[in-house]
């Protein structure tokens, strides 16, 4: 793993947008904007380094089933901060009935450095973005780049196969819904969703657009409608599970959630038993059921034990996104139990190439490794001012 600097091609915040990524800047807090798709430096791995991270990423997800697993049959939701136990019931369903439910992808972050164990800091299996840009631009900046080089990057063909082998999970005779929420300023869950169902489309889906805030409740059928008050049979939503099962349609939800078997009217996408693996409770859990485990790091949902005092740690809400909520704690500061439900995984600093800190973003198609995505961050913690840089396989 090297990173290398380079010149950008001219005229590349155009090409990229062409190529699906809307927002190839980011507005920073004093109104200056910067490049997000960055690519005046790339990162090389060797075909030796990807299969082993292929491996460890495909590892990982199994493990995280396994865990999963652990979750529902000792009924442990309440370490999740899953206290309704309609809500509960509604993921315990969706897993023992998995078989029935179409699910498309997942995304690990992880810490690497091209010398040591890759190292799992959490997975987002549930509404999981920066698809586009692993998916599309890298790959088209490769072959324009890098002419015969290779890319650890199967995502489009991936998610293709997905939808085709999934067809049949979805009920018949109404188009699959994608939903995005129109509260999202930068428009990446808009690219995002859309990416998604421009891939069902390829694989031959009927398929239907809409934002969250335009579904609608027929109090006299008692279903989910569209602006036209056609009924959502099934739907592909990125808004967390934790959000669907808490606001207002709550009870609507868990009312009408066709859970595997068509017993209910609405199928959502990704199924409810991803809210297991979206939560980083599952770190803890990990840690419990594979201790010592060299892709992990100890983790503890009861405060940071001793952490505190040998490695340091991070304390991570259980739900959140793009660094929201973490605080990283020296080795020898006082233990300092959060207020809200936290994780308190072992700190382990990200990679500084340059002076910037690295993060890579493994994804997962259905249970198959299928690609990376990279950003940096100029701060110890990955957040909404990260850059996504490309990366070759040389």
């Amino acid at each position: 793993m090297e990173r290398r600097t380079t010149e950008p091609r001219p005229g590349w915040q155009q090409t990229v947008e062409e190529q699906g990524l809307i927002y190839p800047l980011t507005r920073y807090p004093d109104d200056s904007l910067r490049p997000y798709w960055d690519e005046s430096a790339y990162y090389v791995f060797s075909l030796d380094e990807v299969e082993a991270l292929e491996e460890v990423v495909e590892e990982l997800h199994l493990m995280c089933l396994r865990a999963a697993d652990h979750i529902v049959t000792t009924g442990r939701f309440a370490d999740l901060g899953i206290t309704d136990p309609r809500v509960a019931d509604a993921v315990a369903e969706a897993w023992r009935r998995r078989a029935e439910l179409p699910s498309a992808y997942g995304r690990f972050d992880l810490r690497y450095d091209g010398t040591g164990p890759a190292k799992l800091l959490e997975y987002n299996a549930d509404t999981p973005t920066s698809l586009v840009e692993a998916a599309s631009p890298q790959w088209f900046w490769m072959e324009e780049r890098f002419p015969g080089a290779d890319q650890w990057n199967s995502l489009h063909e991936r998610l293709i196969a997905a939808w085709k082998k999934q067809a049949t999970l979805l009920p018949p005779g109404s188009p699959l819904y994608f939903a995005y929420s129109s509260a999202d300023e930068l428009g990446e869950d808009l690219m995002t969703v859309a990416y998604l169902q421009e891939t069902a489309e390829q694989a031959g889906l009927d398929t239907a657009w809409i934002s969250m805030e335009e579904i609608g409740w027929d109090p006299l059928s008692r279903r989910f409608v569209d602006k036209q008050l056609r009924f959502i049979r099934s739907c592909f939503k990125l808004y967390p599970w934790e959000w669907l099962t808490t606001d207002r349609f709550a009870d609507h939800v868990l009312d009408t959630l066709d859970n595997g078997g068509g017993t209910g009217s609405t199928l959502w996408i990704e199924p409810a038993w991803k809210m297991l693996l979206s939560n980083k409770a599952l770190l803890a859990i990990l840690w419990e059921l594979y201790p010592g485990h060299p892709n992990l790091l100890p983790a503890y949902l009861d405060g940071p034990r001793e952490l505190a005092d040998s490695k340091g740690y991070v304390a991570k809400p259980l739900l959140g996104r793009e660094g929201a909520g973490v605080t990283i704690h020296e080795p020898g500061s006082a233990p300092l139990l959060r207020e809200e439900p936290c994780c308190y995984q072992e700190l382990s600093l990200l990679p500084d190439f340059d002076g910037n800190r690295v993060v890579l973003g493994a994804w997962v198609v259905e249970d198959e490794s299928a690609g990376l995505g990279i950003r940096e961050s100029s701060g110890p913690v990955t957040d909404a001012y990260a850059r996504f840089l490309p990366h070759v396989i040389l």
